[in-house]
């Protein structure tokens, strides 16, 4: 039986790489309701369309705007500025990780990440942040 309406928080992927989306896609949907973009230009296109309790932020996206230009931007406006989002990069020098939270995410994690640590990243920063149980 699916209900009509989902009780699982929503989580938003901002992903440029195909299969990580894949991946990602697959392994969340447990806990989450999720949708996925891979650009600048879509990632707002879904903030548009939906409200989501929490953002896992891809920090190397390519295009005009990376991951830690979205966050800025985000923690920026009113709406957004509380939103939870872990920021998640296949870059793990100490620098990368202080622009990643200068830039404004609330937790900064290396790919590739567990698949258990991932899950319980997003659902104890949702839980923090917001007070949602996933």
């Amino acid at each position: 039986m699916q209900d009509s309406v989902s009780s699982k928080p929503k989580l938003l992927v901002v992903e440029d790489d195909y299969e990580n989306q894949k991946f990602l896609q697959i392994f969340l949907k447990r806990k989450f309701d999720l949708e996925i973009c891979d650009s600048a230009e879509t990632f707002y296109e879904k903030l548009d369309q939906s409200k989501f309790d929490i953002i896992l932020m891809d920090i190397s996206l390519r295009g005009k705007k990376d991951g830690l230009q979205l966050t800025r931007e985000l923690r920026a406006t009113e709406e957004y500025k509380n939103l939870p989002i872990v920021g998640l990069s296949a870059h793990a020098f100490q620098k990368d990780k202080d622009n990643a939270y200068s830039a404004g995410v609330d937790v900064f994690l290396t790919k590739p990440v567990q698949n258990d640590v991932l899950m319980d990243t997003l659902v104890k920063t949702l839980e923090e942040k917001s007070g949602i149980k996933a």
